[in-house]
């Protein structure tokens, strides 16, 4: 394996940006200090001056689409646009074909991972209105949590039977992720929609059938079984200002017993877009009003949000182009996730530090990911180097997903991802790849 000696960069670590060097090597960030010599004739140094080192992003929530839905995506094709997207480590959902609610099919999906993935992967497993015996056979130490959906999303994994829930929730060995929207609600204004439009529905309906109240009492709901049953409760996606009375930000996050996270197209887009977007940008929940979106950057910078997150679910333009009742829910992010959030970091929106602590150190606190998520000598070196200053634009030549689009297409950025390594591993430069696919299953401190 190559050493790296990466010379004059910003390191961004735990609120801190600091001048200096970072020496990697046999997977490890070996050293740390402002200025290291060459150790060797095989030591690749790279010139970082100007540049921001960053612990990689470790993204709690994507839909590689494997097994079954391998035209969409496949962990190969997923995982490398995330190191393109400065993304090292991902967490990867269980609403697949078959659906991960048994050991077998999770121990299967780890092996498809081992030897196609770029990025150092975990996968959630899955809870359904029966499976409450194979849930309570989790490893907490190879399994980041237990994906609920609590409103019917791509795959249908609806859980809505309230005592199979609570009992769920009382006996989940680890972290509930859910996805929270009312399927009541949902269905009701579905059904308003449809009689009114017929099933070739606007666009712009959207954040009206998957509404604010959709969101706000699954997601309220969500809490007070946790805050009955103890459970310790992460909320994806949130996308109203509503929900933000939810939420605090007086304890650190190692003591919240409720966290949440936001997305990335959550924070860029808004009602104003599906106009030009259509349905590429339907998203569930939806992208909803400015009003919304300026209200989840605030509470991202308040710390009641607490982790920003991708939600990487692709569909092919096929099935995207059909008609409102018929094209599917997601698009594709991992790529183009942190430009966006350094887009706004160019913007005032966030600071780089902010940038990191929700991208990288808060997932590995929050999920108690093993010596991963920050620059520290003796943890992994997965480490990110963003160009603040070199301007590019999402066209057809750079994307990488399967799918073969973004909603970010014609988007330009100031800040670009140069460098990726995962595992000391320089898997990614400029828009090329390295042979190399040296991503490792992630394990967790519990």
């Amino acid at each position: 394996m190559m050493e790296y000696l990466i010379k004059n960069a910003k390191i961004v670590n735990e609120g801190k940006i600091v001048e200096g060097d970072v020496f990697v090597k046999d997977q490890i960030i070996a050293e740390i200090d402002t200025s290291i010599s060459v150790k060797s004739n095989t030591t690749q140094v790279i010139d970082a001056e100007g540049n921001f080192l960053i612990p990689g992003m470790i993204d709690d929530q994507v839909h590689f689409r494997e097994p079954g839905l391998t035209h969409k995506e496949t962990i190969l094709t997923g995982s490398k646009a995330a190191v393109a997207g400065g993304i090292t480590s991902y967490f990867e959902m269980p609403n697949t074909q078959p659906q991960t609610t048994t050991q077998t099919l999770f121990q299967e999906k780890c092996q498809l991972a081992n030897s196609n993935s770029y990025a150092n992967f975990a996968f959630m497993f899955g809870g359904t209105n029966d499976n409450l015996e194979e849930i309570k056979k989790i490893n907490p130490k190879i399994t980041p949590a237990l994906k609920l959906f609590l409103g019917s999303s791509t795959g249908n994994m609806l859980v809505d039977d309230e005592n199979v829930l609570e009992q769920i929730f009382k006996h989940s060995p680890l972290i509930i992720a859910a996805h929270c929207e009312d399927e009541a609600t949902i269905k009701h204004n579905l059904e308003k929609a449809i009689s009114n439009y017929g099933e070739d529905i606007p666009i712009s309906e959207h954040p009206n059938i998957r509404s604010e109240e959709a969101c706000y009492l699954s997601s309220s709901k969500a809490i007070k079984l946790a805050e009955k049953t103890g459970a310790r409760l992460h909320v994806f996606h949130l996308s109203t200002a509503k929900e933000m009375s939810l939420f605090g930000n007086k304890k650190p996050l190692n003591k919240k017993q409720i966290t949440a996270e936001v997305c990335i197209h959550h924070l860029w887009f808004s009602d104003k877009d599906y106009q030009d977007k259509g349905t590429f940008i339907k998203w569930n929940p939806a992208v909803k009003t400015e009003k919304d979106r300026d209200a989840l950057w605030k509470a991202l910078n308040n710390d009641k949000i607490d982790v920003v997150a991708t939600d990487h679910a692709p569909h092919t333009k096929e099935e995207k182009k059909q008609i409102y009742t018929k094209a599917p829910s997601g698009g594709p992010l991992v790529q183009h996730a942190l430009p966006a959030l350094f887009e706004a970091y160019h913007q005032n929106k966030i600071s780089v530090e902010r940038i990191v602590e929700k991208t990288a150190h808060n997932p590995a606190r929050l999920f108690d990911v093993e010596k991963r998520g920050f620059i520290k000598e003796g943890y992994f070196a997965d480490l990110v180097l963003v160009n603040p200053n070199e301007p590019w634009s999402v066209n057809q030549d750079n994307i990488f997903y399967k799918c073969g689009w973004s909603p970010f297409y014609g988007s330009s950025f100031r800040s670009r991802i140069t460098h990726t390594f995962v595992n000391g591993n320089l898997v990614y430069k400029n828009f090329k790849f390295s042979d190399d696919k040296p991503g490792m299953q992630i394990t967790f401190e519990r």
